[in-house]
């Protein structure tokens, strides 16, 4: 995975996040009276509000509001800012690091602007929903940070380091706002979003495709296009408006990197089966890409739907991080699809996620990110690492105590796949390691193999990195592998015994479910 961290929120821990979950619970007179300095001691870094926000807000929703704004002004400035630094990169590894930046300050600024114009304007619009956006947005900046790290190029973004900070720091405070005024509402969203339309259930339903879809793709050329990437792009600028893109993939191996961009909403990729439609590359860190730019499939637009396809980077176990498939895609779902790597193969990286029935392999973290991600009916298969290697199933990346992010892992299977099997003696294999301070995994009545450690759990490079401020957790595992007497004794491990408890991290509450995953067609259980 990579090789350092970012903790840019460490310095407050659970004590600032205690301090404002006390002081958010006084009477807003009280905040009144102390003028804007009042309100911003109750957010984690009242610093950068003291300097950006210049009036006192009239309630609490004011004050979610200018927070958000101040943090899209200090996003829109970084963006500017990092785009003109593309003169400095005239090598491989600094224009592949200097390309994710630019990628992911250009989503921030779209997912505040887009939870900013929910709040004022959209009656669909959740604070589930606020929180999710300001959720990514905050994540994109750590990863724009890490991928210049991991290229040991960190020269390159050393100019807007300031911007980067004051931004994390305001989206931080914003998350932290927004997590008050959810916990008091306690809503939950019945209708189905804007984008979501029940015909998206007749289209995962049907066989017949080839009436169905917009376009063909066929390396035979049998097709309408014999490329996948140009065979959205056609397919995208020629749709009406807010209508579903359908994209066919015929049986083939199609050897090439494929983007859905975020101007590239509900686009729905069919293939013929995992066995049959496969995408593959073969970009690692190794060969001078950053993780993130080394997927070999990337979804950025939100409604993302594919079914019966396998997304495999080749790369192999000697190269190291290398991407199958990456997704920020909000309201996404992959149904009957394999994932196929060795470390890092499934990039969760930002906004809800829903996967059922599908196939994972891979060795370490192959399954990572901080997205809220609910695995569904999957079969997780831990393959054979290089000798000396240690297997992680899972390395969840959550930043900030109020980011509503997570990995749920959910009436599946994790077991040895066919090469792992006859040595697995020989290997260590482990549910999660945490990647970032408040790291959150949970395992629901999943069948685990004997070839994962009593331990279960395993500590970031040997360090007592996140184990008090983590939250991993299993709840009625079965199995050879699932005893839990023998588990990790850290503060940040639970066993949870109430269903009430385990429900939180189900399709309904993790990703709100209920409300958009019905008009899809996809088949899923909500609750426990």
């Amino acid at each position: 995975m990579k090789h350092t961290h970012f903790q840019k929120f460490s310095y407050f821990l659970l004590f600032s996040s205690l301090i404002f979950l006390i002081v958010s619970g006084s009477d807003e007179d009280d905040e009144k009276s102390g003028g804007i300095e009042g309100w911003c001691d109750t957010t984690p870094h009242p610093e950068p509000c003291k300097y950006f926000l210049t009036r006192n807000p009239i309630d609490k929703s004011d004050f979610r509001k200018m927070c958000i704004e101040s943090a899209l002004d200090q996003a829109i400035l970084a963006h500017n800012k990092t785009r003109h630094l593309e003169p400095r990169c005239q090598t491989k590894k600094k224009k592949a690091a200097w390309q994710d930046c630019n990628t992911l300050f250009e989503n921030t600024v779209l997912q505040i602007n887009s939870t900013l114009d929910g709040l004022k304007s959209n009656s669909s619009f959740t604070d589930t929903d606020a929180q999710t956006w300001l959720s990514a947005a905050l994540t994109n900046i750590d990863t724009c940070l890490s991928g210049s790290v991991e290229l040991n190029v960190s020269d390159i973004i050393s100019p807007v380091a300031t911007l980067h900070g004051n931004l994390s720091q305001l989206l931080s405070n914003s998350l932290a706002v927004n997590g008050v005024l959810l916990d008091e509402n306690q809503e939950q969203r019945e209708d189905y979003p804007s984008w979501i339309t029940p015909g998206d259930r007749m289209l995962l339903q049907t066989n017949d495709m080839k009436l169905k879809a917009n376009v063909i793709v066929a390396k035979g050329g049998s097709g309408h296009f014999k490329s996948i990437q140009a065979a959205i792009n056609y397919a995208v600028s020629r749709r009406a408006r807010n209508q579903r893109v359908v994209v066919y993939i015929k049986r083939g191996v199609y050897n090439e990197n494929v983007a859905v961009t975020n101007t590239m909403n509900k686009v729905m990729l069919v293939g013929d089966g995992v066995r049959y439609t496969v995408i593959t590359g073969s970009r690692s860190v190794a060969d001078g890409y950053t993780t993130y730019s080394s997927a070999t499939v990337g979804v950025d637009g939100i409604g993302f739907i594919a079914r019966g396809i396998t997304f495999k980077n080749t790369a192999g176990p000697r190269k190291g991080q290398a991407v199958a498939l990456r997704s920020a895609s909000d309201l996404s779902v992959f149904y009957s699809c394999g994932f196929e790597g060795y470390q890092d193969t499934l990039f969760l990286h930002a906004q809800r996620q829903f996967y059922k029935s599908c196939y994972i392999f891979g060795t370490i973290d192959f399954i990572f990110g901080n997205a809220a991600a609910v695995f569904q009916n999957c079969n997780i298969y831990v393959r054979k690492p290089l000798w000396g290697q240690v297997n992680v199933v899972t390395a969840q990346g959550r930043v900030d105590p109020y980011q509503n992010t997570g990995i749920s892992i959910h009436n599946s299977i994790i077991t040895a796949d066919k090469d792992l099997r006859p040595v697995y003696r020989s290997y260590q294999t482990y549910l999660g390691r945490p990647w970032q301070q408040y790291s959150r995994t949970v395992i629901l009545k999943t069948y685990i193999d004997r070839i994962v450690n009593q331990a279960g759990w395993l500590t970031w490079l040997k360090t007592n990195f996140a184990l008090n401020t983590l939250y991993y957790a299993e709840y009625k595992n079965f199995g050879p592998g699932s005893s839990t007497t023998k588990r990790v004794r850290w503060r940040g491990y639970h066993v949870i015994t109430s269903a009430n408890d385990a429900s939180r991290f189900t399709v309904a509450n993790l990703i709100a479910g209920k409300a958009w995953l019905p008009s899809t067609g996809v088949p899923f259980t909500a609750g426990l």
